[in-house]
């Protein structure tokens, strides 16, 4: 396999000009820079990352713990963070936290002996957060939670969810709605208490009554039946607020087959903006998460908490997508 070397005597520079046009591009004029990567292309030359490793100390290696489910948010949220590292030069190894919750110790050790320069831990879940700051001590990590809150060694980078169940009840408010109930996630997922938060304040600050919450989960078999006993009790809302898209399907799915009209009688609105829900009937209103920012400020985050510290809390702020299922 050729090495720098052999780069340096086809290009006709030197071993250091090299090394610059691979790690600082910006130093070196455009025509030698230019002359260098041709030579870099003739050869078939591939960086030794072991080699670079070893002389700067730095693996450009981070860890990604994530959920085993493949649920919507968590999964999306994985793969901005891995397309965010790439941009900036880094490669992602991955581990699911099967088995991680129960044993962080021996996830502190799989990520110790590849020698990652720290972690990223998308935790939604109470049992997840708490393991990624155990391993907190001896790597910087991020944690991607909703209202997880900030506890040193950690820093914490998520979704305003409070605030996007706000807009989404907010909108449904001026609507002219005064009955809106919600549909809940799991008990023990930081983003779905922080949807529950942010309902019931939007309407506590419009003075309306709050609803016993709706409990349910993920999928739209659990939306499906809690709307259809709704239906039975005949204390159908003239709105749902659903914590997620599958949730309003499901409720979509009850109230159509109870001959009840969207929106005219119950309203919806649901949340992620999966793909897809412009082509429920009718489309669906929901609020969209910044996936990408939130992989991207998550690398920025971890980065400069290597480097320096960074910042404790990042928040981002989702987007309210209005279509038919809300009203006109």
């Amino acid at each position: 396999m050729p090495v720098m070397s052999d780069v340096a005597a086809r290009a006709g520079v030197s071993h250091q000009t090299v090394s610059r046009v691979l790690n600082s591009p910006d130093l070196v004029r455009p025509a030698t820079r230019a002359r260098v990567r041709r030579a870099i292309e003739e050869l078939g030359y591939r960086p030794n990352l072991s080699a670079r490793a070893l002389a700067t100390k730095r693996t450009r290696l981070i860890g990604v713990v994530y959920p085993p489910a493949p649920l919507f948010g968590p999964s999306h949220t994985t793969m901005s963070i891995q397309d965010a590292a790439r941009l900036a030069g880094y490669t992602t190894v991955p581990a699911s936290t099967e088995g991680a919750t129960a044993s962080p110790h021996d996830t502190l050790e799989f990520f110790l002996d590849l020698a990652v320069e720290g972690l990223i831990v998308v935790a939604p879940t109470t049992e997840i957060a708490e393991a990624a700051r155990s391993l907190g001590g001896s790597l910087p990590v991020v944690v991607i939670a909703a209202g997880l809150g900030v506890e040193p060694p950690t820093h914490v980078v998520a979704v305003d969810h409070e605030d996007g169940a706000r807009q989404a009840t907010e909108h449904l408010i001026e609507r002219g709605h005064r009955d809106i109930v919600h549909i809940a996630g799991p008990e023990n997922w930081f983003d779905a208490r922080a949807r529950i938060v942010g309902w019931r304040a939007a309407l506590s600050d419009a003075g309306l009554p709050v609803p016993e919450v709706l409990p349910g989960g993920w999928d739209a078999g659990t939306g499906y039946e809690v709307t259809r006993e709704l239906i039975r009790r005949s204390t159908v809302p003239s709105a749902i607020f659903a914590a997620n898209d599958l949730l309003a399907l499901g409720a979509m799915r009850a109230l159509h087959e109870a001959g009840l009209r969207i929106p005219e009688d119950v309203a919806i609105v649901g949340y992620d903006d999966a793909p897809g829900s412009d082509y429920y009937h009718p489309p669906l209103t929901t609020v969209r998460q910044p996936f990408e920012e939130v992989g991207q400020r998550a690398i920025e985050v971890l980065l400069a908490a290597i480097d320096w510290g960074g910042p404790d809390e990042v928040l981002t702020r989702p987007q309210l997508v209005v279509r038919e299922s809300s009203g006109r």
